[in-house]
């Protein structure tokens, strides 16, 4: 299943039914779970694991150096999980050392073209980044994130699961879970409705949600007034103690 114009260093290791395509080049350290495909003119730099099922489209750079000048060398590493579709001209880099040493993609995951995972980057499971979304380093992504297209993640930004945003959205904060946010610099325009009830979330922690995004965005309250009063409401929904955890450990601040 490698197409003879490609070439594959001897000591990568593929898995079973693994496709690559022409002019493709797998360097040392790459490692490629079973019945990935993997398109032409494709670039996998080491040490990086792919894990099963994934499909990599054309022109696609993955595990090349961090782009970051206090970077020298060190075995830092990229992993992705398994059933991701990457399509043309993404690039995933690697860690920094400093960083932590691993960039981490999980699984099923649509990344539309020409988007950018840099280094030190986490992307939960289940997300979707439309067309030239870009994280800048050490940004976090939860599961099930929907990034409009040209959306733009400041470095050490956290973006919450079930969160969804608009094109063009430029964001230096963290945008807790299950909202909606867009503009330069990104506001919150409310929950994520759509996508809650898409996920299957019952009606009753939606309208617990509702109260809570009350409390934090459409209240007078002080933040930590506003946590303090939705700490009963926590108690009871899981989902409103994931919103307030997530706004309490926030360094950066979060989108208001």
């Amino acid at each position: 299943m490698i197409h003879p114009q490609a070439i594959v260093h001897s000591a990568a290791k593929l898995g079973a039914n693994v496709h690559v395509g022409p002019f493709s080049v797998i360097g040392e350290g790459v490692e490629i779970g079973d019945n990935t495909w993997i398109g032409p003119h494709v670039v996998i730099s080491g040490p990086t694991r792919i894990g099963c099922d994934n499909r990599i489209y054309q022109f696609v750079s993955l595990g090349e150096a961090p782009q970051h000048l206090g970077y020298n060398g060190e075995p830092t590493r990229l992993e992705i999980g398994d059933r991701n579709v990457i399509r043309e001209y993404c690039t995933f880099n690697r860690a920094t050392a400093a960083g932590g040493g691993v960039t981490k993609v999980g699984d099923d995951n649509f990344i539309m073209a020409y988007c950018h995972v840099a280094h030190d980057c986490i992307v939960g499971s289940k997300t979707i980044f439309a067309n030239s979304s870009s994280l800048a380093g050490h940004v976090q992504v939860g599961d099930c994130a929907v990034l409009g297209g040209f959306t733009m993640v400041h470095q050490f930004c956290r973006i919450g699961a079930y969160c969804m945003t608009a094109v063009n959205t430029v964001t230096f904060k963290d945008v807790p879970p299950y909202l909606m946010v867009g503009g330069n610099t990104a506001i919150p325009h409310g929950l994520n409705l759509r996508g809650l009830k898409r996920h299957g979330f019952s009606d009753e922690a939606i309208e617990a949600l509702k109260r809570s995004y009350r409390s934090v965005y459409r209240s007078d309250n002080l933040l930590a007034e506003a946590l303090a009063e939705l700490e009963p409401l926590a108690q009871e929904f899981p989902e409103v103690r994931f919103f307030t955890q997530f706004i309490a450990e926030s360094e950066r601040g979060i989108v208001r």
